[in-house]
């Protein structure tokens, strides 16, 4: 089983967005039962509060299921817990590492890192009230860490 956690600052947009779209994707490819993801914010600020309304507007107009879910911090264990870490941008990276100490296996890295996009960020929907935008990078991302992870964990699903 792969384990994804999408890591944003607050837990309440760009990661759960995150989550919801990879969940989505992954059931579509019938692929749920290889799958286990989640998602965490590297700051206190949100804990407990739901998912951002304008999140769950999107997903809404999408036609994309969501779940429960609260926000919650990042811990140091997850670090064992999760194969991969995906931040959403370059300063949750920082404080990812900050929260886990250090990435001896490499499982951290930004969700557009998996598309030709490499290097740059999800636009995030708190400042710019765009979540049309975060949704197109979010979809981008999970696209292609799922046809990455297609192609170099489950080929044999292929």
């Amino acid at each position: 089983m792969i384990k994804i956690l999408f890591i944003c600052h607050g837990n309440i947009c760009r990661s759960t967005m995150a989550q919801f779209v990879m969940e989505y994707m992954v059931e579509q490819k019938g692929l749920s039962e290889h799958f286990y993801i989640d998602s965490a914010a590297t700051s206190t600020e949100e804990i407990g509060n739901g998912p951002h309304h304008g999140t769950v507007r999107k997903m809404r107009e999408m036609g994309i299921p969501m779940r429960a879910h609260r926000a919650v911090q990042l811990r140091r264990d997850d670090y064992e817990k999760y194969d991969y870490l995906i931040g959403m941008d370059r300063w949750n990276e920082k404080n990812i590492l900050r929260i886990i100490g250090s990435d001896p296996q490499g499982k951290v890295s930004s969700l557009l890192d998996y598309t030709p996009r490499k290097g740059q960020e999800i636009a995030d929907p708190w400042y710019t009230g765009n979540f049309d935008e975060t949704y197109r990078d979010v979809d981008e991302g999970c696209r292609g860490l799922l046809d990455y992870l297609l192609t170099h964990e489950l080929s044999d699903l292929q």
